[in-house]
């Protein structure tokens, strides 16, 4: 008889902290009752201490103010629609989330094994629809994306008259006007919840076409490298590089005049375009940049999820100094165009390489299969332009209108200000403002808000010192959930990295995804905040926690991006795959560890950052 294997001896597996350790800011005392009571650890049911939730720090960097919730809230809640309810995703439903010391936290919610089968074939039913279908479905969508946000467009927020027309009594319309302020902060909240449910129409199943061609390369190519395969979909053609590229038309543009001498002061916005348009030449340049500004300059430097964000149509001196830098680039002989040429010469070098390496049958799922994947694969980037960027910047914008009506009521001091409300209690003050109006006396706002605003701006503040827990509790042994990893770049190596931080590795450096292939050394520059882009100079390094695709314009200055979140199909790989950058993401502590003015060395091929000072 022999005897029984022995069983490996491991280690016991680390864990994160639980919600309830973490340290609360000094001055952010009592924080959770600025959100809903939905939104925070509460552990009611005892699973909130036992789950694994990951902060996504991607797409949510900063902390919320309360009203901004409504991002975080409406993109989570849509995608687990359209994975649980719509398409019956066999292995994946939507995610949990919570927030925690004013930061989002999710966790993935997995369908149990034994009823996966049974989800397959409706998935593949509703999902082939869609494949069968895409560009008609896809031109449908745009459609009634953009009368989401013509309609949002229409809405206004104004100050109630002295008192209601003549022409009212006259036609016994009988209301007073103060509905409309309702109805219209209503539908602004259900435009907005719209166009997130479009949002995810087409998304899960652009990753899912990726997903898909990812695991039969894994599986007919043993050892094939993740970045060869997300090479064989590369340079494609993206409306979410559009505002970028008008940028670079109209400093060509510039050039081809002579107007270089008219961009000198830049932050001088109605200066700039009226030496332009006084020049020879400069009409025709003024016209052509009027003509980007529908729909291309409703962009922001930041994701579109904050309230503070800068838009470029609201804030031009941002468009107008990016080309100015691009015709100094012009000027020193650089090319800036994207190397689309170069992309597409290596996606069909790369796809005939490993086409070469399959039978007949095989290559005609091969065929099939990297079709599919790079016809939905722009949507997972264009989507981008049109709810992060053009929906949400028409709604925030709303949102600082509708502020105003409350600063000329004297509720509080900033059309900001109101952020530091929820949704709900904008609701309740607008009906203590109409109410004050109608009855002819002192509302309560004015009386109650402008100190609590200044309590909660305290909180937000005080929250804000702290750079957020990356993870909670314990994680599972293996990370395998496929969203989780190509999306936030959530791998097992990346736990434990987390785990591991403030372990110095042996030799200075730091791993993360091979995103976007190249190697290059330069100098860091450490970006917290797309308010540091104007920090960034010719040939650095760039270093943040995430990238946003809005930061285009800087990629033609920088030599390669390291990041601490995302994975292969995070908005920073595919961008830098399309600038034809290096870059490594998902190192977890990147932007921590690396200090501006460093000198590193990022190797693209391996997923691997040296800081050689």
């Amino acid at each position: 008889m022999t005897a029984a294997p022995t069983q490996p001896v491991t280690a016991p597996m680390k864990s994160f902290p639980k919600p309830s350790q973490l340290t609360v800011p000094e001055g952010a005392e009592g924080w959770e009752k600025l959100y809903p009571y939905n939104l925070v650890f509460q552990n009611l049911s005892g699973a909130e201490d036992e789950k694994f939730w990951f902060c996504d720090s991607q797409h949510w960097p900063a902390v919320f103010k309360p009203f901004e919730t409504i991002g975080g809230e409406f993109a989570v809640k849509c995608l687990g629609q359209y994975n649980t309810r719509h398409l019956l995703i066999p292995p994946a439903n939507g995610i949990e989330f919570k927030i925690h010391l004013g930061y989002l936290y999710m966790s993935p919610v997995g369908v149990p094994p034994e009823q996966v089968a049974a989800r397959v074939p409706e998935f593949e039913r509703r999902a082939g629809h869609y494949f069968q279908n895409w560009d008609s479905l896809l031109e449908q969508w745009k459609i009634k994306v953009r009368a989401t946000i013509d309609e949002m467009e229409a809405l206004s927020f104004s100050s109630l008259p002295d008192m209601v027309p003549f022409e009212d009594i006259v036609t016994g319309k009988a209301k007073d006007g103060s509905e409309v302020l309702m109805e219209n902060y209503d539908r602004l909240i259900q435009l907005c919840y719209q166009n997130w449910q479009y949002h995810f129409e087409f998304l899960n199943l652009g990753y899912l076409a990726y997903l898909d061609f990812f695991g039969f390369c894994k599986e007919v190519f043993p050892g094939i490298p993740d970045l060869a395969i997300a090479k064989m979909v590369q340079g494609v053609d993206m409306e979410l590089f559009r505002p970028d590229d008008e940028l670079k038309k109209l400093a060509k543009l510039a050039v081809e005049h002579g107007l270089e001498a008219a961009f000198s002061d830049t932050d001088d916005v109605e200066g700039t375009l009226a030496r332009i348009a006084a020049a020879d030449g400069g009409t025709a340049w003024v016209a052509q940049y009027e003509a980007a500004q529908d729909p291309w300059f409703n962009f922001t430097v930041g994701n579109g999820f904050y309230g503070h964000d800068k838009y470029w149509l609201e804030h031009q001196e941002i468009p107008l100094g990016y080309i100015k830098d691009y015709i100094r680039r012009l000027g020193e002989g650089h090319e800036i165009m994207r190397p689309v040429d170069q992309l597409i010469a290596e996606k069909d070098r790369v796809v005939e390489e490993y086409r070469d390496l399959l039978d007949e049958e095989q290559r005609a799922a091969f065929d099939a299969k990297r079709g599919l994947a790079a016809t939905a694969y722009p949507y997972v980037e264009n989507h981008n332009f049109y709810i992060e960027h053009w929906t949400m910047g028409v709604f925030w914008r709303k949102v600082r209108e509708l502020g105003q009506v409350f600063v000329d009521a004297g509720f509080w001091g900033d059309r900001h200000d109101m952020l530091y409300l929820t949704r709900g209690e904008v609701r309740d003050a607008i009906f203590d403002l109409v109410t004050g109006w109608a009855v002819g006396a002192d509302a309560t706002g004015p009386h109650y808000w402008p100190a609590e605003i200044e309590r909660r701006r305290g909180i937000i503040d005080a929250l804000s010192t702290a750079r957020p827990q990356p993870a909670l509790n314990t994680p599972p042994a293996e990370i395998t959930e496929p969203f989780t990893m190509m999306l936030y770049g959530i791998t097992t190596e990346q736990v434990q990295q987390w785990l591991a931080d403030g372990e110095e590795g042996h030799d200075g450096s730091i791993t993360g995804m091979a995103a976007s292939p190249g190697v290059v050394e330069g100098i860091a520059r450490v970006v917290h905040s797309a308010d540091q882009l104007g920090e960034v100079q010719e040939g650095d390094i760039l270093v943040a926690t995430i990238t946003a695709p809005s930061w285009g314009p800087i990629f033609g200055k920088i030599k390669a991006t390291v990041t601490d979140i995302g994975g292969m199909m995070s908005h920073a790989a595919i961008v830098c795959r399309e600038y034809g950058l290096p870059a490594v993401t998902g190192t977890g502590n990147g932007s921590t560890t690396i200090r501006t003015g460093q000198r590193v060395r990022v190797d693209g091929n391996t997923g691997r950052v040296e800081i050689l000072d």
